[in-house]
């Protein structure tokens, strides 16, 4: 499968499993060492097409195709430079994961197994308009330290070593903010575990090996 073929198939389950909705969000793919395959921009997530793709070049910040990129290129073009590591970005507004964008309230990274995992390293920026080198800038800077990013007041980019780790990371990201969301509201507590515990299971277990910050 290649890379504009994975891209299409992550839009079609995002958008089937409610991770994302209409023309809002983008997904970008590293191609190779110096460009990135990138959702044009104004597309529809869950039909996308091979033309619906981008190719960008990252060292120069050059548009290599005919369609213009998704305006939130600057964001996935810093996360790229800055980590080397990473092979796919996706940006969505799922509605549990930007309820929680949208508030102080914070996200537990303690709860069951994936949890742990995909949600170790989740960082926050502050608001800046979609598409801004401001935006990029502050995402470029916390993804030295995060795989998760909450974009205050708009959504979420997560970034991985592969799409379908990335729609894992994004799926397990909105399934907490849902229950956590539920919990709340039907009056049920939700046991963490301590952190001693999740530390020794991300050091110890055979599950994934540990992204290390």
């Amino acid at each position: 499968m290649n890379s504009s073929n994975e891209l299409i198939a992550c839009g079609k389950y995002m958008l089937h499993n409610n991770l994302a909705w209409g023309t809002s969000g983008n997904i970008s793919s590293r191609f190779d060492e110096n460009t990135m395959l990138i959702t044009a921009s104004g597309t529809f997530m869950g039909d996308l097409k091979d033309e619906d793709f981008v190719l960008f070049d990252l060292q120069n910040e050059q548009n290599l195709s005919e369609r213009k990129a998704s305006k939130e290129t600057p964001m996935h073009t810093g996360i790229y430079k800055t980590r080397p590591d990473v092979q796919a970005v996706i940006h969505s507004s799922p509605f549990y994961t930007t309820l929680f964008a949208c508030s102080k309230e914070p996200i537990l990274a303690n709860l069951f197994i994936e949890n742990f995992y995909y949600l170790e390293n989740i960082g926050y920026v502050d608001y800046f308009h979609p598409g801004t080198r401001e935006l990029g800038e502050a995402i470029a800077e916390e993804a030295k330290k995060s795989d998760v990013i909450m974009m205050r007041n708009h959504g979420v980019v997560v970034l991985d070593s592969s799409i379908s780790e990335a729609l894992m990371r994004i799926e397990t990201l909105e399934m907490t903010c849902k229950m956590m969301l539920t919990a709340k509201s039907s009056g049920i507590e939700l046991h963490s575990l301590p952190s001693f515990k999740v530390t020794e299971f991300l050091e110890e277990s055979l599950y994934k090996p540990r992204i290390k910050r």
